[in-house]
C-alpha cells in the first residue's frame, strides 16, 4: 500500500490552479507577487515557471485596476483567477468588488457571466496588527452576488478551488495565513494532508462533519476548524464528545448540515475568528433561533468569536482576541456542565 502524498494547502491550492491552466487555456492568474515571488503566502507558487508570464501576470500596486480588469476579462469570454494580497485591502478596490463584479450579472439578466476567482489571505495570529490581521468572511457573506469559499485543509482547499475555477458565478476564495503550511509562519499541522494528484471537485454548500459527537455541536469555519479539532480530542479525554462541523463555505451555506447536528446534541458552540457583531456566528444563532420548533436545547447557543475591537499587534492581546483552542475546551466545559455533574453522582 502506498504511502498518502501530504500537501501543505499551498501546495494543495497552486496544484489545482496548475490543472485547471492545462485543462482550460481561458484560465489565467493576475495579482501583486503571484509571479517568481509565487504569491507571499505561497497560492501561486510554481506557476510562472510552468506557464509563462502571459498566464502568471504580477501587476502594479493598483487593487482597483486589476480586480476591474479580472471582471472584463471575465465579461469577455476568460477565466480570471486575481489575487487580493491580504483581505484587509478590499477597503480600496470595494467599488471593482461588490458594485461590479458581484452585481453585473444580476444587472444584465444574466447575459454576462463573471467567472472570477478573487483570492486572499485572511486572518491573525502572528503580530501582523490591525490592516492585515482580519477574515472579514462575513462582510463578503452579506453582500449577494459572490460566493464565499473558506477551506481549513489542503484536500478541501484543492477541490474548492478547481470548483471554484469552473464555476461562472464570482467566487471569494479566502485562505487562512495560518494553515497554509508556509515554512517561515507557525501552522496548524491539521491543514496538511492526504491529497490525490488526480483533479477532484468539491460542491459548494456541503459541510463537512470532522469529527462525530453527541454532547455538542461545533461549528466553525477555516483555521477555528483545527482549533476545534484540538479542543475536541481534548474534551474527550474528560468524557465530552463534541462534533465539529466544518462549514467549507458561507455562501452558500450549508443550513441542514447545522439544524441535523444540533438537533442530534441538543447544544451548540459556534467557533469564529471574524468579528462577534453582525457576522457569523449571529447567522447561525438566528438560524437555530428560527428553527426551535425542531430543536430541543439543553443550553443556550454560545458564542466564541473576535471582539468588536481591532486586532492588536501585542502578541498577547493578540491571543486574547483571537480564540485558542483552550477557549473552545472551556466554553465546551460549561455548555455541558450539567452532563459533567451527572458524570460525576
Amino acid at each position: 500500500m502506498s504511502t498518502p502524498r501530504i500537501l501543505t494547502m499551498a501546495q494543495a491550492i497552486s496544484e489545482g490552479i496548475a490543472q485547471e491552466m492545462s485543462r482550460d487555456s481561458t484560465v489565467f492568474v493576475m495579482g501583486e507577487d503571484v509571479g517568481s515571488y509565487g504569491g507571499i503566502f505561497g497560492a501561486t507558487g510554481g506557476l510562472l515557471d510552468k506557464f509563462g508570464p502571459e498566464r502568471i501576470m504580477d501587476t502594479p500596486i493598483s487593487e482597483t485596476a486589476f480586480i476591474g480588469a479580472a471582471t472584463g476579462a471575465a465579461a469577455a469570454g476568460m477565466r480570471p483567477i486575481v489575487e487580493l494580497m491580504f483581505v484587509d485591502f478590499f477597503g480600496v478596490c470595494m467599488d471593482q468588488i461588490y458594485n461590479h463584479l458581484a452585481k453585473n450579472t444580476y444587472m444584465s439578466g444574466g447575459a454576462v457571466k463573471l467567472p472570477v476567482v478573487l483570492t486572499t489571505a485572511i486572518g491573525g495570529g502572528y503580530s501582523d496588527a490591525a490592516q492585515h490581521s482580519q477574515c472579514l468572511y462575513g462582510t463578503f457573506a452579506h453582500m449577494p452576488g459572490i460566493k464565499v469559499v473558506v477551506p481549513s485543509n489542503a484536500y478541501d482547499a484543492k477541490g474548492l478551488m478547481i470548483t471554484a475555477i469552473r464555476d461562472d458565478n464570482p467566487v471569494m476564495f479566502m485562505y487562512h495565513k495560518g494553515i497554509m503550511g508556509l515554512p517561515w509562519m507557525a501552522y496548524l499541522e491539521g491543514s496538511s494532508n492526504a491529497v490525490p494528484e488526480e483533479a477532484y471537485t468539491i460542491p459548494f454548500g456541503q459541510a463537512k462533519v470532522m469529527q462525530e459527537g453527541s454532547d455538542l455541536t461545533i461549528v466553525s469555519i477555516s483555521q477555528m476548524v483545527q482549533k476545534a479539532m484540538l479542543a475536541a480530542h481534548e474534551l474527550q479525554g474528560q468524557s465530552i464528545h463534541a462534533e465539529v462541523l466544518d462549514l467549507r463555505t458561507l455562501v452558500p451555506l450549508d443550513t441542514q448540515a447545522i439544524l441535523k447536528s444540533v438537533r442530534k446534541t441538543g447544544r451548540l458552540l459556534i467557533a469564529d475568528e471574524d468579528y462577534l457583531g453582525f457576522g457569523l456566528s449571529g447567522e447561525i444563532a438566528a438560524l437555530i433561533a428560527e428553527n426551535l420548533d425542531s430543536i430541543v436545547l439543553k443550553a443556550p447557543v454560545m458564542r466564541l468569536a473576535v471582539p468588536n475591537v481591532p486586532i492588536p499587534y501585542s502578541r498577547p492581546l493578540e491571543q486574547f482576541v483571537i480564540p485558542q483552542v483552550h477557549s473552545i475546551v472551556q466554553a465546551a466545559q460549561a455548555l455541558t456542565v450539567g452532563k459533567m455533574a451527572q458524570a460525576r453522582t
